[in-house]
């Protein structure tokens, strides 16, 4: 059930889920897809400079296992758990980040693009408190793979937090990057079993963009 949930609540005020939420990370699933998540996006994230910064950090799971210092989010009870993991959280949204500008050398969104209410001001935001030649790493379930079409019939079903989804394609993520200023420069790719799953196990990511992966993690640069 909640590898089914994950992807959506690091943006959701709904406290109710948060406890069961992050509870999930410590199941066998939950433990087998962070490990696959985390090795796609850890090299990405290593090409650029620090300081770290997370947009969507939620509970602070990903900022956690990658190192990122600093993350930003609009639920005050997931950065409660951010902040005992060591992350220093603000209360804030990816419209509007509470950051000067060329504060950050990185910024990393992990299963948070697809609930922003405006991706666009967003871009523009995380442009903005990026050092020049630092970089954004994006971590992505793609429109059209298993995984993304699994939650968007959710979504259709009436469940009220998928229904609020909007998976993007590939060639849309890159047109949102550019015109933003940011150049994509690489990819890699993981998550090659289906959902709905009793048992996972951790894959070894594949450098690359490769079709129908269920998770995609896409680094781009601030131009200088």
């Amino acid at each position: 059930m909640w590898e089914q949930q994950r992807c959506m609540l690091t943006m959701t005020p709904l406290k109710i889920y948060t406890d069961r939420y992050d509870a999930w990370y410590d199941t066998p699933k939950g433990r087998a897809l962070l490990a696959s998540e985390v090795a796609s996006l850890k090299p990405l994230l290593q090409r650029f400079p620090r300081p770290y910064l997370e947009v969507g950090v939620g509970t602070g799971r990903f900022a956690q296992a990658l190192g990122i210092g600093y993350g930003v989010d609009p639920s005050a009870r997931a950065l409660d758990k951010a902040v005992q993991r060591g992350v220093k959280a603000l209360l804030g949204v990816g419209e509007a980040l509470p950051f000067r500008d060329a504060t950050f050398g990185t910024v990393l969104m992990a299963f948070t693009l697809c609930f922003v209410e405006d991706p666009s001001t967003v871009m523009r935001e995380i442009h903005r408190v990026l050092f020049s030649g630092g970089g954004l790493v994006l971590g992505l379930l793609l429109r059209g793979t298993p995984w993304a079409n699994f939650y968007e019939q959710r979504g259709r079903e009436g469940d009220p937090l998928f229904s609020t989804a909007h998976f993007y394609r590939r060639e849309e993520v890159e047109a949102l990057l550019k015109e933003t200023g940011l150049c994509v420069t690489s990819f890699r790719s993981t998550l090659f079993q289906p959902p709905g799953l009793k048992v996972y196990r951790e894959e070894e990511p594949v450098d690359g963009y490769v079709s129908g992966a269920g998770f995609v993690a896409i680094a781009a640069v601030k131009a200088g």
